[in-house]
């Protein structure tokens, strides 16, 4: 059995603000530990749980965060950029039982510690066919297609209430209750560290491969903060504005799909003035 740990950090124990996961700052390299062990902690419950090879993907920001040196000797990890699925690479290869969510947080637009979507700010809102969408929604609609179910979700209080609108078999753990985007109760990483190892324990169990069905077409619209940003998301084919600060792409399936939101949001980034946004 191989179990695919996608890691995010933002939802990582005792990170609160934006410090606690810029690369380069005090906070961050303080932050790695913390987020370091909450991985080894799912790590360590899915092979208690009987998985034969467990592997991380590296999903925040220069995907180079974790301390590989600190993870149990079993484990292997995806880090660096630059990835054909980035947040949830390596699932389309055909091998993958089940995926954790390791770390994960709310969508742009909705209350959660340092909630965003892809872009730390910039982007307001994602919605896919309608719904508003985090990136938990987006990455399981993805590995869907692969028929990968999602086994174990971690983060604030209010992750684990996303979580449940798109793998609602999926065992959630909090690491920690939500105050304000920037603020948030954290439990201690002694006590986040055993509840993540039970939990992956229990979530080996669901580790179980589907024939998935079809899902698409995908219609995935996004809303900025600037009308100028929504204007240089058109460059990318296939890319029309659904708004003054909105646009919208349809694709067949959430492979492309995942993969266009990516150029959406890499176009949009290069576009982004440091005073004005």
């Amino acid at each position: 059995m191989k179990i695919l740990i996608s890691a995010d950090m933002e939802g990582a124990t005792g990170v609160t603000w934006p410090a606690d996961v810029l690369p380069g700052t005090p906070q961050w390299e303080r932050c790695r530990s913390l987020f370091t062990s909450d991985v080894n902690a799912a790590v360590l419950g899915f092979y208690d749980g009987g998985a034969d090879r467990v592997v991380i993907n590296e999903a925040h920001w220069t995907m180079r965060n974790l301390l590989l040196e600190r993870l149990d000797a079993r484990a292997e990890m995806l880090t660096g950029r630059h990835k054909a699925l980035s947040m949830v690479e390596g699932v389309q290869r055909g091998d993958v039982d089940g995926i954790a969510f390791v770390g994960y947080h709310t969508g742009a637009g909705s209350e959660g510690v340092l909630a965003h979507t892809y872009l730390a700010n910039s982007i307001t809102g994602v919605w896919l066919n309608g719904t508003r969408a985090s990136e938990g929604l987006l990455n399981a609609q993805v590995v869907a297609e692969y028929g990968v179910p999602v086994v174990l979700v971690t983060g604030d209080d209010l992750t684990c209430v996303d979580a449940a609108s798109y793998a609602p078999q999926a065992v959630t753990v909090a690491v920690k209750d939500h105050v304000s985007r920037y603020a948030a109760v954290c439990r201690t990483p002694a006590r986040t560290a055993a509840d993540i190892r039970a939990a992956a324990k229990e979530a080996t169990a669901l580790a179980v491969r589907y024939e998935p069905a079809p899902g698409g077409p995908y219609t995935v619209e996004l809303e900025f903060d600037a009308e100028h940003l929504a204007m240089s998301a058109t460059v990318v084919p296939g890319v029309r504005r659904s708004g003054e600060r909105r646009v919208a792409y349809t694709s067949a399936t959430m492979y492309e799909g995942i993969r266009s939101f990516k150029a959406v949001t890499t176009v949009v980034s290069a576009a982004v003035e440091e005073q004005y946004g």
